[in-house]
């Protein structure tokens, strides 16, 4: 059975947990207290094939330095980049956190490397406060030669689970096939995740 390590990136309050819990759960969280990092597993039926998927997700409290992103990248088969279309900074980071896991990944097969980042324009709800253009994603998707969907977690269920259904069976396909990989430090089980839920409503996600 095949393990498949998928780390979803991107700045606070993007929507980084939302996508996830909408994905595992078909329930959207309004608000969600990130105050750890943690990793969502699931078991998972792809194309026939039973395996198992782990999804971390980053705390977004302290600012995700390069050290920090360089333990998610090894650790990971796949990449969810998220940024907020009404945030244009989370855009720029997006746009950062891509470079960088191109750099990391200058080494592997050109082919499997670019099938195993997605980027994720969220919160297309509020297309009434946009300040980045669908366009620009597309731009920005084409030059980072990765798949480019732009979405709601609080909307689209099916375009969240057809978006990581999609990652899952590249990761599946081109993954590092890397034994014993050490999760980034921090990570907390699903149990945790779960608790942090419904934890403080600090945040909006």
């Amino acid at each position: 059975m095949n393990d498949i390590k998928l780390a979803v990136l991107g700045s606070e309050g993007v929507g980084k947990s939302a996508l996830i819990v909408r994905f595992l759960t078909r329930r959207f969280i309004g608000e969600y207290a990130s105050l750890s990092e943690c990793v969502y597993r699931k078991h998972l039926s792809i194309d026939g094939r039973q395996l198992n998927l782990e999804l971390f997700d980053p705390c977004s409290q302290v600012s995700e330095g390069k050290a920090t992103l360089n333990d998610q990248i090894h650790w990971a088969d796949g990449f969810v980049v998220v940024y907020d279309i009404s945030d244009r900074s989370s855009f720029i980071t997006a746009k950062a956190i891509i470079h960088l896991i191109r750099e990391l990944h200058l080494g592997a097969a050109k082919r499997d490397a670019d099938s195993q980042v997605f980027l994720v324009g969220n919160k297309q709800d509020l297309c009434h406060v946009r300040e980045v253009s669908r366009e620009e994603g597309q731009r920005l998707a084409a030059e980072s030669r990765c798949p480019f969907y732009e979405l709601s977690a609080a909307e689209h269920y099916q375009e969240v689970v057809l978006m990581f259904s999609k990652m899952v069976h590249n990761a599946s396909l081109g993954g590092k096939s890397k034994e014993r990989r050490r999760r980034p430090s921090g990570s907390k089980s699903m149990a945790k995740l779960i608790n942090n839920v419904f934890g403080k409503r600090r945040k909006s996600v």
